[in-house]
């Protein structure tokens, strides 16, 4: 594979240099600017042999360059041994940025290439300017992939379905007129949606294009006083779907027209989000038409669940609860008879949510790290990789399933035997940071970064932290991932509103030892109203027991272990009623007080 890779490597090059280019930047996303993208979009992968879901690569005349952020440095070390691609550990002080690093090796008046079909606008922009001030120029009319990718994927062309409306809660009608009341308050004559997620959501229709994402590969163009317009390829469509598009007033066009449909359009001015849309489309609006640059209205709309989706979330979390208690019931015993690995156990873990009503997939390839693999913060297994599970240490166990009816996301760390002073220590930190975000209340509109501290501040106090955010939202079967809030470090203004849903999931990671994360999904819902305004607080979604034999009991005070009692409480009065009675006694006692715990 290293020769491969270095083959590739090389055959770009070539390109290059018959295209008068000096570098090529190859970045990890696709026309659609998401996160996890369709296999004809990995060309960072294909090109560098690394498979995280964020990284950069750099190749210039005679070097190469990965930046990728502290969730895959540990892995991205691995994968690039032999390749003779360097790791740039992007966020660290003294990590240089790509240009910076650029501006170092390559003479003024050089050409640096880099696709404008998966590069956002702001990017480009970005990229632009900096190059620009260093005597250098930036090429966005080329991808080497056509030519050089010879087995490069097609255009994936799964069927569509419709999400039902008891489920979505909103017709697409009724969604797209919303969106459109938006865009005349904005004084724009339309937008374009070029996030999958958002224009599933819109749409009520949900695909299987992406990997643990159920979205489908298109465009959608709303204009404010006319129709509007997906363009997807047709053969995803059955007759079905397109009646029924045509009933919310929704037109067909091929996916290719997108560009020219822009390019055609007479309206005096255009909406789209230039952190999400990808610089060939904008490239296409025509002169005299004015570019609104503003939020996505549709991500806002989407983030705020409504009285169904919130419903959905309910019922699939109790779904998800009743495999993830018989696979904790199975778990320690399975693993003291030998014979598991971090493989098997992640089969066992998505054969168990198979069975539950309304399952369709998982949400995100499993995180299944014990021991050292624990601190490689988004571990995935493979072949090469799987180790044995031994009946000591700790098991990091971050995975999730897609429901038609809601997207679950969930970190256990679980002790399989005996532990260390210091995973003691570790875990209960942890576990302090997540009580202390779960029990917040905060005035409407307060923003992620400055709840963060909250999930922080235990181990702050140790001298120790974590570089990934805390929390993120998740889709309403959709992506597991979604924006625009966040609680995280770097500052994230997006406000925080009742009903949206996020993640709550500190962690500490110590190479070549452990690691520990522990994830609950919550709901966003009203506190109480004061004179100094409105309050929200944290509703727990996720129903699965916290492993109490880690804690070091004196570090938590009365009112952490108050909320973990209650919590379990809560875990089994909801999940109780429909097991057997021999996960019943599991969970009874994975729940009872910790005061009673053994």
């Amino acid at each position: 594979m290293r020769k491969t890779i270095n083959e590739r490597i090389n055959a770009l090059r070539r390109w290059m240099e018959e295209h008068g280019m000096s570098a090529f930047i190859v970045p990890s996303t696709d026309p659609h600017c998401g996160e996890y993208i369709p296999a004809r979009w990995e060309a960072r992968q294909w090109l560098s042999g690394f498979n995280g879901s964020a990284g950069t690569v750099v190749v210039t005349t005679d070097e190469a360059a990965l930046w990728t952020d502290s969730r895959y440095f540990i892995a991205a070390e691995e994968q690039l041994q032999g390749t003779g691609i360097r790791l740039m550990r992007d966020g660290l002080p003294d990590t240089p940025s790509i240009t910076e690093w650029l501006t170092a090796r390559l003479p003024a008046d050089s050409t640096v290439g880099t696709d404008g079909n998966v590069n956002t606008v702001t990017a480009v922009e970005r990229l632009q300017t900096e190059l620009t001030a260093n005597g250098m120029h930036l090429c966005t009319s080329y991808d080497p992939m056509e030519t050089l990718w010879t087995d490069r994927p097609a255009v994936p062309a799964y069927p569509v379905v419709q999400q039902p409306l008891l489920l979505a809660g909103v017709s697409c009608r009724d969604k797209l007129e919303h969106i459109r009341r938006i865009c005349r308050k904005a004084q724009v004559g339309a937008f374009v949606l070029s996030a999958l997620d958002e224009i599933a959501w819109t749409l009520n229709l949900r695909g299987s294009d992406v990997h643990c994402n159920p979205v489908f590969v298109s465009y959608l163009l709303i204009e404010t006083e006319g129709p509007a317009t997906l363009f997807i390829d047709a053969d995803k469509l059955t007759d079905e779907i397109g009646d029924y598009l045509h009933g919310e007033g929704v037109i067909l066009r091929p996916y290719t027209a997108i560009t020219d449909a822009i390019r055609a359009y007479r309206g005096s001015s255009i909406g789209l989000n230039p952190a999400a849309t990808n610089y060939t489309v904008f490239g296409a609006v025509p002169d005299g038409c004015s570019i609104r640059r503003m939020p996505s209205p549709a991500a806002r709309l989407k983030a705020i669940k409504n009285e169904a989706e919130q419903t959905g979330y309910r019922n699939a979390m109790l779904r998800d609860g009743m495999a993830l208690v018989k696979f904790l019931r199975w778990l320690k015993p399975a693993v003291e008879a030998g014979g598991q690995t971090e493989l098997s156990i992640d089969r066992r873990l998505t054969a168990l949510r198979a069975e539950q009503a309304l399952y369709r997939d998982i949400s995100f390839d499993t995180i299944a790290g014990y021991g050292a693999h624990g601190a490689i913060v988004h571990y995935e297994a493979t072949p090469q990789t799987d180790i044995p599970l031994e009946p000591h240490g700790l098991l990091l166990l971050d995975s999730g399933a897609q429901y038609q009816d809601g997207t679950t996301d969930i970190t256990r760390t679980i002790a399989l035997g005996p532990l260390t002073d210091e995973e003691r220590r570790d875990y209960t930190l942890v576990l302090k940071g997540h009580i202390c975000l779960a029990r917040v209340r905060f005035p409407d509109g307060c923003s992620g970064t400055q709840l963060d501290v909250c999930a922080r501040y235990a181990m702050w106090q140790e001298g120790i932290n974590y570089l990934h955010g805390t929390g993120h939202g998740v889709g309403s079967y959709l992506n597991v991932h979604e924006g625009p809030h966040q609680i995280r470090m770097n500052y994230m203004p997006e406000p925080l509103r009742a009903g949206m849903t996020v993640t709550n999931e500190p962690g500490i990671y110590r190479s070549g030892r452990h690691g520990c994360r522990i994830e609950n999904m919550q709901l966003i819902v009203p506190f109480r109203d004061t004179e100094f305004g409105t309050f929200l607080q944290f509703e727990p979604l996720t129903l699965c027991p916290i492993d109490k034999t880690p804690i070091v009991r004196e570090m938590l005070n009365r009112e952490e272990t108050e909320w973990l009692d209650t919590y379990h409480r809560r875990v089994y009065e909801a999940l109780a009623p429909l097991l057997d009675e021999e996960h019943r006694r599991w969970l009874e006692d994975a729940t009872a007080p910790l005061e009673k715990t053994r």
